[in-house]
């Protein structure tokens, strides 16, 4: 691994205000200047975060590369703590612009409108916690992730994905994923309730069906439509509807 950089020297306009924080309000000019707070500390030249006026937004978290000159930025929702916008970019002006709107409250696609390096995932905000809704802005977040995997198994991802999506008793379920297979489970996040069957995409086109994780004991199949139907027929009869995961016990 080689040695990073000092970042004094790969960010040599950011140390010289004297951290991201102070380098962020001079690229908003002005308009972060009561909503920037640096993290970890007031003279961080990597990391700042910024508010939101939504009480179900955490914090934008902006964190800068450690041996490219670039900025990151990450938004989640806060009870479950999932991404809902984030990107990369070299231009410390489009950080400045999707960091006052989301703090604004403004919309994720007018996030995007405003500084479009901001990507969201897929994820639509759920601020009310409605189960049900938590379900299928999950399932969107996942089939989005699976049509844009930048690996040679994608189509077998993707396939097993929509699949699952097209059974009504799956799609009513919250879908997770561990190392790409693909489970369900009759509680959201932060704390999933396991018990359904577990689908895979196997690297030799096939799909399978098991009861533990990525173990195809229960079938091995050609098409991926095949594999949700079995999982289907092997659900648990008291498994849902999704309620609210509780938060974990500190």
């Amino acid at each position: 691994m080689p040695t990073p950089p000092d970042p004094a020297v790969l960010y040599p306009d950011v140390a010289a205000r004297g951290g991201l924080a102070a380098a962020l309000r001079a690229a908003a000019d002005g308009s972060l200047d009561s909503v920037l707070a640096a993290s970890p500390d007031s003279g961080s030249l990597m990391s700042a975060s910024v508010t939101s006026k939504l009480p179900h937004r955490e914090p934008l978290r902006i964190s800068a590369g450690t041996y490219e000159r670039r900025w990151s930025i990450r938004g989640e929702e806060a009870f479950q703590g999932l991404c809902l916008i984030e990107g990369e970019t070299d231009d410390l002006a489009q950080v400045a612009r999707a960091a006052r709107a989301w703090h604004d409250g403004d919309s994720l696609d007018d996030i995007r409108r405003a500084a479009p390096f901001a990507r969201p995932t897929g994820r639509f905000e759920v601020p009310d916690l409605d189960p049900v809704r938590l379900v299928e802005a999950e399932w969107q977040s996942m089939l989005q992730e699976a049509r844009g995997l930048e690996y040679s198994w994608q189509p077998q991802q993707q396939a097993l994905v929509e699949a699952a999506y097209a059974e009504p008793a799956l799609r009513a379920l919250y879908p997770f994923t561990s190392h790409w297979a693909l489970r369900f489970s009759s509680t959201t996040r932060p704390s999933l309730t396991f018990g359904s069957p577990c689908l895979s995409a196997g690297g030799d086109g096939t799909y399978g069906v098991g009861t533990g994780f990525i173990t195809p004991n229960l079938g091995v199949f050609t098409t991926a439509a095949e594999a949700a139907a079995l999982a289907v027929r092997h659900l648990p009869t008291d498994f849902g509807p999704v309620t609210l995961g509780r938060p974990l016990e500190p």
